[in-house]
C-alpha cells in the first residue's frame, strides 16, 4: 500500500498502561436461556472457560453472545479500563472493523432489489470520474458484483502506512475514501477481473461511494435507513472523523515496545464502507438474524450473500460474508473485522440454529495468528453444534 505524505502530526502523547497480566481477574458473568428445540443448546461451560482468566497478554476483555433455535448465552469477561481495573460492560460499543461489510453488502443489495444498482453494471459506469485518471490501466469492466465478492482485481489503496507505528502516529488526522481509492486505480489492476478471490478493503470503499452516488446522500444515511433501522441497530452508527466512541465502551488497547497503548481514540473515516462502524454485540446479533430471515434484503439478492463465485480456487467469500466449514463438516456464514484494539466476528448457520457475535479487546488486533480468546470462543460455540 502506498503511504500518504506526512501532514502534521498531533502530538497528543500515547497513554502506556502496564501489560495486561498485571491488572485484576474479574470473575465471567454470563446468561443462559434454554429454548426447546431439536438442536444442542450451547455449552455454557466451554463458553464461560474460553473468556475466564482476562485481562491477560492477549485481552483485556470479550463480549460474546451465543444464540439459535436451542437457547442463548451471553457473557463479558476482563476490565473496562487498565487504570482502574474497572469491570467490562456487556453493553458496550466497539469499532466492528470488517464486520461493516455485513452491512455495506446488505445496503447495496437493497439497493439492487430495489432496481436502483445493478450488481452485473460495471462501477466505472457508476464512478466514472474516479477511474478517468487511469482508465487505460483497466480494459475491462468490473462489475459491482465483482466488488461484492472480491474478485474486482483491484490493488489496494492510499493508507497511512503498513504497521502499526506508522498508522498511530496519524491517528488524528482524516484520509477521505476518495483519497483511498485515487491510490488502487493510480496503482493500475492486480488481475483481471473474476479469476481471482483476493479480499481486500478498496473493494467495499468502492461500495460506499457508489452508495452515495446512487443515492445521493452520506453512506452513513444510507446505511442507517435500508439496513441499521430495519434490524433495529439503535446503538450503532458511524463516526466519519469523530475519533471517539460515543457512549459507553471498553478501552481498546495494543501491544508496542513492551507496553500496551491506549488505542481507543482513532479516526478512520478512511475505513467508512469496509471497516468503519462502531456497534453493540446485541446489534450484530440482531443483524446477522434478520438478515438471515430475508427481513432486510428479499430473498432473491440475499442468494448473493450465499454464493462463493464458482471457478475460482480456494473462493471462500460471497457478498459480505464468508464460508467456513469445520473438520465435521459444519457451516457458517461469517465475516471478522479487527480494528487496533479491537476484534470481532458475526455469524451463524444458514438456519439459524447456531448464532456467533464477540467483540474481543486484543493486544494485537491485526496481528497474523488469530487471537487466541477468540479461537477459545469459536472452539466453544461450535461445541453441540449439530
Amino acid at each position: 500500500m502506498r503511504a500518504l505524505a506526512v501532514s502534521t502530526v498531533l502530538a497528543l502523547g500515547a497513554v502506556a498502561a502496564p501489560l495486561a497480566t498485571a491488572a485484576p481477574h474479574p470473575a465471567v458473568h454470563a446468561a443462559t436461556h434454554s429454548a426447546h428445540s431439536t438442536h444442542s443448546a450451547p455449552d455454557a461451560s466451554a463458553l464461560r472457560a474460553a473468556i475466564s482468566g482476562l485481562p491477560d497478554q492477549d485481552a483485556t476483555a470479550a463480549l460474546v453472545r451465543v444464540g439459535g433455535t436451542s437457547g442463548s448465552w451471553h457473557g463479558v469477561a476482563g476490565v473496562r479500563d487498565l487504570r482502574t481495573g474497572a469491570k467490562a460492560l456487556e453493553n458496550a460499543r466497539f469499532r466492528a472493523g470488517s464486520t461493516t461489510k455485513v452491512v455495506t453488502a446488505a445496503v447495496v443489495l437493497r439497493l439492487a432489489a430495489d432496481g436502483r444498482v445493478d450488481l452485473d453494471a460495471p462501477v466505472q459506469e457508476y464512478l466514472p470520474d474516479l477511474f478517468a485518471p487511469n482508465a487505460g490501466a483497466f480494459p475491462d469492466p468490473i462489475s459491482v458484483r465483482r466488488l461484492l465478492n472480491h474478485t474486482s482485481g483491484l490493488k489496494p489503496g492510499t493508507s497511512w502506512g503498513a504497521d502499526f507505528e506508522e498508522a498511530y502516529s496519524h491517528r488524528f488526522e482524516t484520509l477521505t475514501p476518495r483519497q483511498v481509492v485515487a491510490g488502487s486505480v493510480a496503482a493500475g489492476r492486480a488481475h483481471a477481473p473474476g479469476t481471482v478471490q483476493e479480499y481486500l478493503g478498496i473493494n467495499y470503499t468502492l461500495l460506499g461511494l457508489l452508495v452515495e452516488k446512487v443515492t445521493g446522500r452520506p453512506f452513513a444515511a444510507g446505511a442507517e435507513r435500508l439496513v441499521l433501522r430495519p434490524a433495529g441497530m439503535r446503538h450503532t452508527y458511524f463516526p466519519g472523523t469523530d475519533p471517539r466512541i460515543r457512549g459507553p465502551h471498553n478501552r481498546g488497547y495494543q501491544l508496542s515496545g513492551g507496553k500496551l497503548l491506549d488505542v481507543t481514540e482513532w479516526n478512520q473515516y478512511d475505513r467508512l464502507a469496509g471497516g468503519d462502524m462502531i456497534s453493540t454485540t446485541a446489534d450484530l446479533e440482531r443483524l446477522i438474524t434478520s438478515l438471515f430471515r430475508g427481513r432486510i434484503v428479499p430473498q432473491p439478492q440475499l442468494r448473493e450473500m450465499f454464493t462463493v463465485p464458482a471457478g475460482i480456487e480456494g473462493a471462500t467469500m460471497s457478498a459480505g460474508l464468508q464460508r467456513f466449514t469445520s473438520d465435521d463438516g459444519k457451516v457458517v456464514w461469517l465475516k471478522t473485522g479487527s480494528r487496533y484494539g479491537y476484534n470481532s466476528v458475526v455469524g451463524a448457520t444458514r438456519d439459524l440454529s447456531r448464532t456467533l457475535v464477540y467483540s474481543v479487546n486484543s493486544t494485537d488486533a491485526k496481528g497474523e495468528d488469530m487471537n487466541a480468546v477468540a479461537q477459545r470462543i469459536v472452539l466453544a460455540t461450535l461445541k453441540n453444534l449439530d
